[in-house]
């Protein structure tokens, strides 16, 4: 049974829509780790909090690294617990992971935490002022009818003047 969904239709309609295909695509071969366990937050709406459950790794054995449209953080903990051998039972994950966050465009890192346990990433969402909306003024025939009214009313004084 193939569960996937097939984006050939969409690609050959669309134009620059290729990342975005590509992302979808991934996402869905991809098999999901569900470790460590992460929540993402809108804080408001040009930004967000990741926020990874790391219990057991210390800051220097966690890199944060931003790319263009990708946020990859990746744990590495040296495995020295059990050399004493007098765990029972070992149920504190410390394996080395790696997530990935896909960003959308104009999202970027602002802040890293760590505490409790718990590593916050802060992301803004800064669109260019290029890239904004704005609103075009309609100039059409204004600037005529201003110039005619202005012709009319100084010919409606040089009549009064001759009149007079």
């Amino acid at each position: 049974m193939r569960t996937a969904f097939d984006f050939s239709p969409y690609r050959r309609s669309t134009v620059g829509f290729d990342r975005l295909f590509d992302f979808l695509e991934n996402a869905s071969r991809a098999e999901q780790d569900n470790y460590p366990p992460f929540d993402i937050e809108k804080v408001s709406d040009d930004s967000y909090r990741i926020t990874l459950a790391v219990a057991g790794f210390r800051q220097n054995e966690i890199d944060i690294t931003a790319r263009q449209n990708l946020l990859v953080i990746t744990g590495r903990k040296a495995e020295n617990r059990n050399k004493d051998g007098n765990f029972l039972h070992v149920g504190i994950a410390t394996r080395a992971f790696e997530r990935r966050f896909e960003l959308a465009d104009f999202v970027r890192v602002e802040n890293a935490e760590l505490r409790d346990g718990l590593l916050s990433i802060e992301l803004v969402r800064e669109i260019p002022e290029a890239m904004k909306p704005r609103k075009i003024e309609i100039n059409g025939g204004s600037s005529q009818t201003i110039d005619a009214s202005n012709d009319r009313q100084e010919q409606i004084e040089t009549r009064e003047s001759e009149a007079a």
